[in-house]
Order: structure tokens, then sequence, then C-alpha cells
């Protein structure tokens, strides 16, 4: 998403997709060619028809009057118009209005193009706000309506892989979201009914579970109806040296149009009077025409670049400023990061192979539809070889699926004639499990976690219960993946002279883990909105771009 930031003291740019699929990837819009280029850019034919109507609806003079060049260029276009209707057969009236015309819509073409990019990311906002379907409650049944047809007070029910429909609060059942659209933050978080963790956004997912939903804001007034009247509000801004070159640009044009008035007094005298439309020419030809028509394109064609690039400029200002940027924040999840947390290793305890642990991992998770019950299935197949297996395969098994409430998944089968259970999960549930199947948990197997804690990734324990008893087999590391080649980049960057600070909600300790194999020079970890913007205040004051 991009538009122009009104506050011309705090230039910014985002990145948008990358070559690895960012956890957004799927929303509307979000469309790149093969090689990981945003398409289209802004010089798309599509967006210049659709901007042509602005370009003509700009013709009006109080909008010109704004750029005098281009004014003056506007007022010979009438004038070499009128001129030419009045003598019908004077050709080259015609092909003098026509170029003059031919410049002024270019100009403002331009213009609309960089102002029609922000509705159309509004037009794709709007989009996925009235493609979202709602599983409504009405008298105990379910009906299916658009999310915009949702009011105050409606109960609507959400199930694993759902998109919640609307703003409000679960009043049942308790699920895993994925607000990561919404926060950026890579972890699923748990929302059940009562409490303080009760409340939903609208366009976040479902994980897990079942919970009915009681909307509890207006339509137009929702978390994404407040993002597309931010991206519709913004206005393009004309960058610093534009505005000077503007200046320059007028003053030369009142220098030619007086030297251009004195010349018909000469011409008369000497017996050689020039049309109007000769006049006006030449005043267009003199004047820098085509500097003032182009100041719009060119800055236009730095932020087509930035596009091209997967790099949303948000105004002209932002190009011009990047080449003096100092300090660069930048946000963790999504972007220095793949923004899930990832399977990255299966760690034994002693007494067994690795082989074991990845089989029962394997296994456990089969049941388990979140991505981190995903990347262990595909951990299992990529790094121990084995097949990915299937919940049909394996007759008569019973299958545990995750949930919210529980923390874990697995598996109960026969294998050779023997009863087996297996299940991975929180520290917390699995502990809880062996021990409840008279099992104990071996001291590595604590040592393991508390490891994997403090270097800030998030530890889940793989237990089974068979002929040798209940007993932990070992622990799965799960971190968010940094994305490839972060390092080689703010390695650059740090030639460049540029310093590069992450800003994440994670804790200290998962922030620290990540910011040194990303290789950043600084970290703020724990941030709210408040502390972000703090941090960029002292970095102004400090004299830093």
């Amino acid at each position: 998403m991009t538009t122009d930031t009104k506050k011309p003291e705090e230039p910014r740019s985002m990145s948008t997709a990358t070559p690895t699929r960012a956890p957004h990837q799927d929303l509307p819009g979000a469309h790149t060619d093969g090689g990981g280029r945003v398409g289209g850019g802004l010089f798309d034919p599509k967006q210049l028809l659709k901007s042509f109507p602005d370009a003509v609806r700009k013709l009006d003079p109080r909008v010109m009057v704004k750029s005098p060049v281009m004014f003056v260029v506007l007022v010979g276009s009438v004038v070499t118009t009128v001129l030419a209707v009045k003598d019908p057969g004077d050709w080259f009236g015609w092909a003098i209005a026509g170029w003059l015309w031919l410049t002024t819509i270019f100009a403002n073409l331009a213009e609309a193009v960089a102002e029609g990019r922000g509705k159309a990311q509004a037009d794709t906002l709007r989009k996925a706000k009235t493609d979202t379907v709602a599983r409504r409650l009405n008298g105990g049944t379910e009906e299916s309506v658009p999310g915009t047809e949702l009011r105050i007070g409606d109960l609507v029910v959400c199930e694993a892989g759902d998109v919640i429909p609307g703003d409000g609060d679960v009043v049942e059942g308790v699920a895993s979201v994925d607000e990561s659209a919404i926060t950026g933050e890579s972890a699923p978080v748990i929302r059940e009914s009562g409490g303080d963790r009760s409340a939903v956004t609208g366009g976040t997912k479902v994980l897990s579970d079942r919970i009915v939903i009681k909307i509890t804001t207006k339509p137009g007034e929702t978390f994404i109806d407040r993002m597309i009247n931010l991206v519709e509000g913004a206005a393009r801004q004309k960058t610093p040296n534009e505005i000077a070159l503007n200046i320059l640009l007028a003053s030369l044009t009142i220098v030619f149009l007086l030297a251009v008035v004195t010349l018909q007094p000469f011409a008369v005298y000497a017996g050689a009077e020039q049309s109007m439309i000769v006049l006006a020419a030449l005043l267009v030809c003199l004047i820098p025409t085509t500097i003032g028509a182009l100041l719009s394109a060119i800055g236009i064609a730095g932020m087509d670049r930035l596009v091209q690039r997967n790099v949303l400029a948000m105004s002209g200002r932002a190009v011009e400023a990047a080449g003096d940027v100092s300090t660069l924040l930048l946000d963790k999840t999504g972007t220095i990061t793949l923004g899930n947390r990832q399977a990255a290793e299966f760690v034994p305890v002693r007494g067994t192979t690795a082989a074991e642990l990845a089989d029962a991992a394997q296994l456990s998770s089969l049941a388990d539809e979140t991505p981190e019950g995903r990347s262990i299935v595909v951990l299992a197949k990529e790094k121990y070889g084995l097949r990915e297996r299937h919940q049909g395969e394996l007759v008569g098994a019973e299958w545990i699926a995750f949930t919210a409430q529980t923390r874990m998944s697995g598996v109960d089968l026969v294998e050779n004639g023997s009863a087996r259970k297996v299940r991975k999960g929180a520290t917390g549930s699995v502990v809880a499990w062996v021990t409840e199947n008279g099992g104990t948990v071996s001291e590595d197997a604590q040592e393991l976690t508390g490891a994997i804690s403090q270097a800030g990734g998030t530890p889940l324990l793989v237990a089974a219960m068979d002929d040798k008893g209940a007993r932990v087999l070992g622990v799965i590391h799960l971190k968010d993946v940094v994305k490839e080649g972060m390092r080689e980049r703010f390695d650059e960057l740090r030639r460049m002279g540029i310093k590069t600070v992450m800003i994440t909600g994670d804790n200290p300790l998962t922030a620290k883990a990540i910011a040194d194999e990303a290789g950043v020079d600084d970290f703020l970890a724990e941030a709210t909105p408040e502390d972000k913007m703090a941090l960029i205040k002292r970095e102004q004051a400090g004299g830093k771009l």
C-alpha cells in the first residue's frame, strides 16, 4: 500500500513483495512477475487511461495557475484555438494549437498518475473488504452475507482458515489468530471470550478452533475503512527541489513574456507585424515549457523505478531524501524476517536419535494446520529425508488436532501390535501430558528448552508414550527466519554510512537474536507505536535523517 504523506518532515518508503513469499502476499493487488518484480508499475497503460479524465479536469485555470509555466501554455492554447477557429483554413494555426494542448494535457497527465496511485490502492483495500463473506448467526442457523452488511451486535462464526469479517469481540470459544496483517508480529495470538484478549480486528485470519464474534463497529468505521480514508485523504506533495525549480521557472517565464510582448511594437515599426499564433508559439518555445511539463513526470519516474524493485515511495520527496538518509529504521516481521515462525532444528535428548525425533515430530504435526506445524513437516522431509505422510495413510489412527486450549497436537496409533501415542506442543502442555501419564521430564530436556529461549527462539517439546513409558524425545527449535542475504545488504548500507535499526514488538531476547543474525547496528524491542515515534524524534533531534 502506498500514499503520499502529508507531513513533509517524515519522508518514508516501505518494502513490499519480495522474491520470498511474504505473509500477506495473497492479498488482492500483491502481484509480482516471475523474477520477483512488481508488475505494471506507475506507467501501466491502464493507469494512464484511468488518469486521463483527471488530467482533463485539471485544465481548470484555478488549478493550472499554481504552475505559472503551464498556465501560460494553457492561455496560449486557448488563444491559438480561438484564432484557428476564426480562420479554419489556417493549418499552421491548428498545428500550433494541437501541440500546445498536447503539451498541457501531458503535464496534467503526469500529475494525475501520481495522485491516481493512492486511489488505486484504496480500491484494492475496498475490494478486499467487499469480497469478505461472513457466516452470520440468525436464530441458531448460519447464513452467508457480505462483510459490508454486518451491523453492531451481529454474531458471526469463524473457524480455522476464515478471515475475520469485521472488528468485534469474541463471545464464545478460543482460537489462535494471525494478526500479522495488522500488527506485523510473526507469532499468532490467542483470542478468547472474556477478559482483555477478546478483541479481534477485521482482516485477520483464524488459524485454529472455532469462535463466535460479536461485531462492535459500525459500517465505515472498521480498521480497513480507516485505512481507506487514510489512503484517499493523502495528496502528492511537491519536493523542495521541485518547489525551488518552480520559482525559477516562474521568474524565467516573466522575463520571456516581457521579451515577447516588446517584440510586436518593433515588428509593427519594421512593417512586419506578427500574428498572435506566431507570438504564442514563440513564447512557449522560449519559456522552459519542457521542464515545467516534466517536473511531475520526473518525480514519478523515480518512484516507478522503485516500484519495479518492490519498494513503494510515498512521495517524490522520499525519493530525493533517500540520498541523504543516515539512519534506516526497519520493521522486523516481513521485512527482515519471513514473517512466520518456522521450525529450524530438531534437538534430541540423550538416548534419542535425531531420526527418531524427526519421525515423531512429523507424525505429531500432521494434525496441526498452523504455519508452525506445517513447517515442522517440511523440515522433517527436507533435512531428514522423511516422506511426507498424510492422515489417511495410517489406518485406525486417532488424530489430535492442535487447539488453543490444549496447545498440543498429536496422534494415537498402533504400530507392530503395540499402542503408541505421540504429542508435540508448548513446553508446559507437553510436560503436563508426560507427567499425567506417569513419565518424567529429563534435565537435559529442560536445559535444551532454556537454551533455545535464551537464544530468542521458541521451544516445542515432542513426547511419546509406548512400551517404554511416557518420555520427552526432544525439542523443536522454532524461530523467525531471517531472509536470505540480509546481512550482506546491511553490510552494504554500513559501507554507505547508513545506520540500521530494527524495530519489533518481540521480547528483548528474541529481538537480540534476530538482530545479531541479520547484522543490524541496533534494535528496539517491545516497541509500541509511541516508542517508535519517540525513536524517530530522537534521531531527528540529533540531526539524522
